[in-house]
């Protein structure tokens, strides 16, 4: 990579990325917030991250997007190590976190222009790109309106446009719909389906049913240790699916 490249520039264009971990770990001090954890994500693949609070999913995402160092182990996105390489694999990623870091202040259009200077994207780029993810996110009624002003369901949209504007081949999402009613929950739903095949997209998520409207492929994290891994309908079909999130110590009732 070129000093100085926009980071725009270095996305590639496509149907996804390829992620692979190998014995992945993570440690904060004496604490292991992932433990071995092997897994791989193919191009154009809608991948569910599931597991309970603290059992670490956003490790593993924060790993992905080069904002942490495995402590052990091995990732790579792309052929791209995150770790040594965090700019190429950022380039390829757009990431909507759980809490919105938005603008309230900011017009909807005006921040997702800002956004794709922000990105690299040379002035026409940028005018395009915005144009057309303002249509791809329905966000045409409110596109000249200040973001702290709009509902819950549009700001949840435009956290998800903001992440798209440089066109990335991975999208990470943490928990897209949490606080949302049932309207904005299904229409974001929507939105996220459409993009199947079409990018690779890792969910993070508490809901097993958006899991299983979402992701054709889930892996469960417990206590930072892969215990399921497969199709969405073998792991999260009929049984006791709560088991998988429940600890050996927990109690039952």
């Amino acid at each position: 990579m070129s000093v100085g490249e926009p980071i725009a520039a270095q996305a590639r264009p496509g149907r996804g990325v390829r992620i692979e971990a190998r014995e992945l770990t993570r440690r904060f001090g004496s604490h292991v917030a992932l433990d071995g954890v092997s897994l791989t994500v193919e191009p154009g693949e809608a991948f569910g991250l599931l597991g309970a609070n603290g059992a670490g999913k956003t490790t593993f995402i924060r790993l992905v997007a080069g904002l942490l160092i495995p402590s052990e182990g091995h990732l790579e996105v792309d052929g791209i190590s995150p770790a040594t390489s965090p700019a190429r694999v950022q380039a390829r990623i757009g990431f909507v976190m759980e809490t919105s870091r938005l603008y309230p202040e900011q017009r909807v259009r005006g921040f997702l222009r800002f956004i794709a200077g922000a990105r690299g994207l040379s002035r026409p780029e940028a005018v395009r790109a915005v144009e057309a993810t303002i249509e791809r996110f329905r966000l045409a009624p409110v596109a000249t309106r200040l973001i702290g002003n709009l509902s819950k369901g549009f700001q949840q949209r435009v956290s998800l446009a903001h992440a798209f504007l440089h066109d990335p081949p991975l999208l990470i999402v943490d928990e897209p719909t949490g606080g949302l009613d049932p309207v904005q929950q299904r229409e974001v739903q929507e939105i996220l389906r459409s993009l199947r095949g079409q990018r690779t997209l890792i969910l993070c998520t508490h809901d097993l049913n958006e899991a299983r409207k979402l992701a054709s492929r889930v892996a469960v994290l417990r206590e930072g240790r892969l215990i399921a891994d497969g199709l969405t309908q073998d792991v999260l079909g009929e049984g006791a699916v709560l088991e998988l999130f429940r600890g050996p110590d927990e109690h039952r009732v």
